[in-house]
């Protein structure tokens, strides 16, 4: 009997040093809802891309606004504009291959980019290759491990 009166004699103590700390806690203006603040990206780059997403966010509102093409000494793909990603030959996908792997690796979406703004599209030879390998690179900025 004893022991639980020691239990709630406890518990009641516990309940009344709760209910006294909020209460000052409400005339110091802590009291108030908290604002939930969002969370951070997830490792954000050097250019504040988190590479989380398969086109970063921030980089296509700065494409909605671009005007100018960024070139890549790749000036000879633009006799590839505005034609149909089927139609590529081996050779010509080959050409574009050839660029890709010399641009450096943190440029390589920049340079897709800069083939989009300048209505050059990617043989479909090479684009799951292309894919592929920029997720590849993202996911390696995402867990540097």
């Amino acid at each position: 009997m004893q022991s639980l009166l020691l239990f709630t004699g406890i518990i009641l103590f516990f309940i009344a040093a709760l209910s006294i700390t909020n209460s000052l806690q409400r005339r110091k203006g802590n009291g108030g809802k908290r604002e939930t603040v969002p969370p951070p990206a997830a490792n954000p780059g050097r250019n504040g891309c988190c590479g989380a997403h398969e086109v970063c966010e921030r980089d296509s509102l700065i494409d909605a606004f671009a005007e100018e093409a960024e070139y890549f000494d790749d000036e000879e793909l633009d006799r590839y504009a505005h034609r149909d990603p089927a139609g590529y030959s081996a050779g010509e996908a080959d050409e574009f291959r050839e660029i890709f792997y010399s641009v450096l690796d943190e440029e390589k979406p920049r340079w897709i980019r800069s083939l989009r703004r300048r209505d050059i599209a990617l043989p479909d030879q090479l684009r799951d290759e292309v894919l592929m390998i920029v997720n590849e690179l993202r996911t390696q900025k995402m867990h540097p491990c």
